[in-house]
């Protein structure tokens, strides 16, 4: 099996590290000459880069194979490759709207002005990759970022060296390198990457290394955007049958086989009703995958380091003597890093498998009395960046999406939220800064500008009047209203 990481020498790394800069101020001086791309420019790029996904499809889809060891085709395709095409037609259908500016009322003050909002690019803007999604990742808020009328600078994951030079050979046939660069490198190069001037920087990771990215953005005053993980949680009511509630689940939980941001992390059901959504599962599980982790469209664990982390939590959990059901008799392949999902049952609640992000097949199931100590539970930890609930109670919908609080949220789905084109995405507290998509992504990656213009009438001059008149007792009298 290839390997999963790309290492570079010191030299190299250096080397990079010198690219990054001379990259960035190259950058910032084309920005400078052409500091507001036209509706035309701006859409003619996206429709070149959709044109370039299609073609490099197969290439993209072999690389992230490569990437893994094994990598399902229909992941690739339905999480990285349709996501960013949707986006592109999204965003090329609405652009012109959204670049246009925004009429604002004056006030009784200023009546004699107008006011509007522009929204102007903000300049180069750092975007930060991880390993699990490494297109879509990369890509979307590229997206984002083109269409404010930005420049953009991609940091790829060392762990997805296959895919990097793919998508570097792509984004090279659409673009200058002074609109857009691609780096891979280690900690050490993405250290330096987010020290960089950038105007904007665009992270998607891990909680903890999104506190560092942040700690070096704000050396420069660099705005962030800080797309965080935590653990998402689904609540099953007792009027939902198991079949519904195992559908909407396994499909967000099998996806990239559990190595996505959103994936469910838990499961709270009723008391009494554990047995049945295990039987169910595993009925569910072996119809997607019926040769286990021999299983054609079954994605691997990214690399060996990944394997080994969700194995540490299940063997954990082995020691403690907590019932684990795998769902398939072909549970487990160590040299090729495949695994199954695996369903613990009851763990104690400060476990590592439920302290920790789990970003694998593992799925604790946590029996309830009551709804509410669900609800409870969830509200007293981190906030996570997903919340799924299984019910058609309106009350309880109702009750749940305003009190707990979440990133997003699906009722009676998981995941797929993350691919609605026209509504944001984004973390809250520990799951995350800021949001991206649609038209939330043009103004994250936008300066909204106020500009008043006044004509040849200018009423301030009254209010400094000596006299009393009757501009000034109507502005004042509006004003304390």
């Amino acid at each position: 099996m290839p390997p999963n990481k790309g290492t570079l020498t010191t030299m190299d790394t250096q080397q990079e590290m010198n690219k990054m800069e001379t990259s960035l101020a190259t950058m910032k001086r084309a920005f400078a000459s052409s500091p507001m791309p036209s509706l035309n420019t701006r859409i003619g790029m996206l429709k070149n880069l959709k044109t370039a996904l299609i073609e490099y499809t197969g290439k993209i889809s072999s690389a992230m194979s490569d990437d893994y060891g094994k990598r399902s085709e229909i992941d690739t395709l339905i999480a990285d490759i349709a996501p960013c095409i949707a986006n592109i037609n999204h965003t090329v259908g609405h652009l012109h709207e959204w670049m246009e500016p925004s009429k604002r009322d004056s006030g009784p003050l200023l009546s004699t002005s107008s006011v509007e909002v522009i929204y102007q690019p903000l300049g180069v803007v750092g975007i930060v990759v991880p390993w699990n999604f490494p297109v879509m990742l990369s890509i979307g808020p590229l997206i984002s970022a083109i269409a404010a009328g930005n420049r953009a600078m991609l940091k790829m994951s060392e762990f997805t060296p296959h895919t990097n030079k793919v998508l570097g050979e792509m984004l090279q046939s659409v673009f200058d390198e002074a609109y857009v660069n691609v780096f891979g490198g280690e900690a050490e190069v993405s250290a330096a990457f987010t020290a960089l001037s950038f105007d904007h920087i665009l992270f998607t990771g891990s909680t903890t290394v999104g506190r560092h990215v942040m700690r070096a953005a704000a050396a420069n005053l660099t705005p962030v955007t800080l797309e965080l993980g935590g653990k998402s949680p689904v609540i099953v009511a007792d009027d939902v049958s198991m079949e519904m509630a195992v559908e909407r689940i396994i499909y967000g939980k099998s996806l990239n086989n559990g190595q996505v941001c959103v994936a469910p992390d838990y499961v709270f059901l009723p008391e009494g009703r554990v047995e049945s959504f295990i039987a169910e599962y595993k009925k569910q599980y072996g119809d997607l995958f019926p040769d286990g982790v021999d299983s054609e469209n079954l994605t691997s664990m990214a690399n060996t380091r990944q394997f080994n982390r969700i194995e540490g939590l299940l063997n954990g959990e082995t020691e403690k003597q907590t019932r684990i059901e795998p769902c398939h008799g072909n549970s487990r392949d160590n040299a090729k890093n495949r695994l199954v999902t695996h369903m613990i049952v009851d763990p104690a609640k400060d476990s590592e498998v439920m302290t920790e992000e789990i970003f694998g097949p593992l799925l604790p199931l946590i029996p309830y009395g009551d709804v509410q100590e669900a609800m409870a539970y969830i509200q007293g930890n981190p906030r996570p960046l997903a919340l799924y609930l299984m019910t058609f109670d309106e009350d309880l919908q109702q009750q749940v999406k305003t009190t707990v609080h979440s990133g997003g949220m699906c009722i009676n789905d998981s995941v797929f939220h993350l691919a609605v084109d026209d509504a944001p995405f984004g973390g809250v507290g520990e799951s995350g800064m800021g949001n991206y998509h649609g038209f939330e992504g043009f103004l994250t990656l936008s300066h909204s500008k106020t500009v008043m213009t006044s004509g040849t009438k200018h009423n301030i001059k009254h209010l400094f009047a000596k006299d009393d008149n009757a501009f000034k007792k109507a502005v004042l009298e509006a004003m304390l209203r």
